[in-house]
């Protein structure tokens, strides 16, 4: 399944790219040859994790968050993390480039779920995702933030926390979520764009424009693979986390349809192969690797159909971008050493 949606991605990142790819670079296949190429680590990284036993993650689940942790703090030096857009999310270093939250994500659910495998007071839990979301929160990456709070919590619950507490703590966090969107110009700008998208259609509202505008455009069948319009440098992020609307252009409301439908038979396979696992920490293990993807699926397409704000969330598997589809991979790997060894 999981191969299937890569290449159903790889033509979308073609189709997306085309344009650019050829303005920039000369070469229309640019963007599509390095998809391919990150698309073959990735499976390599699948059929190697898959063969792994799960307790050897488990073992190595402290030293791969430590090593996260120096990866999300090297972000901060300079000449090693490059800020873009106000932000510092990247590393360089020599010709590789790479997004360490991709791979903090999942380092954070290896031990998280062994962590939470014995019994944890909701302070203790609370400090440990505190002190997790802050390196997040500086470089700032509030997407991600969101992604990883909503899984921990789900996780922290499935570990048998009380839900009442944990309830009164989500409805303090969404407060302080309110208050970090009302300090930055930025994010509010993002807030009222989705609350009034015909406000500033050329400024802070264009991007939602363009959006609605190419999933319109699709209608029930789509205007045909390849002919999209919005790819025509209208579409921001096309290839990235504006994907789905090229696609939605393309295929129309079917296409789109089919390709949400095989998303969540990944997903359903995911939370099955977690019902089947045979310890706590396995269960808690696999059931937030389907959590990251459901989440980052959720955001990805609820931003894209203007039920949520734009958050910057690629589409898991689909998206252009090594660093995600090679987590994304390695997650999918840990989940098949889980079903292996409880077949």
């Amino acid at each position: 399944m999981a191969l299937l949606l890569s290449f159903l991605g790889l033509i979308a990142v073609y189709n997306s790219s085309v344009v650019e790819a050829f303005t920039d670079f000369n070469d229309k296949f640019h963007f599509v040859k390095n998809q391919l190429a990150w698309l073959f680590v990735g499976v390599v990284l699948f059929l190697g994790l898959s063969r792994v036993k799960p307790q050897v993650f488990q073992q190595f689940a402290l030293p791969l968050l430590l090593f996260s942790f120096i990866l999300m703090f090297m972000v901060f030096i300079p000449g090693l993390g490059p800020e873009l857009q106000g932000a510092r999310r990247w590393l360089v270093l020599g010709p590789i480039h790479f997004q360490p939250s991709e791979f903090f994500k999942l380092a954070l659910i290896i031990y998280l779920s062994l962590w939470l495998s014995k019994p944890r007071t909701l302070t203790q839990f609370l400090g440990f995702i505190a002190f997790s979301l802050a390196l997040l929160l500086l470089q700032p990456d509030l997407g991600t933030s969101v992604i990883i709070a909503t899984t921990s919590f789900i996780l922290y619950y499935l570990s048998g926390a009380d839900l009442k507490k944990l309830l009164s703590v989500i409805a303090v966090m969404g407060g302080v979520g309110l208050l970090l969107i009302f300090s930055s110009s930025y994010r509010m700008r993002r807030l009222t764009t989705f609350l009034d998208p015909t406000q500033d259609p050329l400024g802070a509202s264009y991007h939602v424009n363009q959006i609605l505008l190419g999933l319109g455009s699709g209608g029930l069948t789509g205007i045909g693979l390849g002919k999209s319009r919005q790819k025509y440098a209208y579409l921001p992020e096309s290839t990235t986390d504006s994907i789905f609307v090229v696609i939605a252009e393309e295929l129309g409301f079917i296409g789109a349809s089919v390709l949400v439908v095989l998303l969540l038979l990944l997903v359903l396979t995911g939370f099955k192969i977690s019902s089947k696992a045979s310890s706590q920490p396995q269960k808690l293990l696999s059931a937030g690797i389907v959590l990251l993807l459901l989440t980052q699926i959720f955001v990805n397409l609820g931003s894209m159909v203007a039920l949520l704000p734009l958050t910057g969330m690629p589409l898991p598997l689909i998206s252009y971008g090594g660093t995600s589809l090679i987590s994304t991979f390695a997650s999918l790997g840990i989940l098949a050493s889980i079903a292996r060894q409880n077949s």
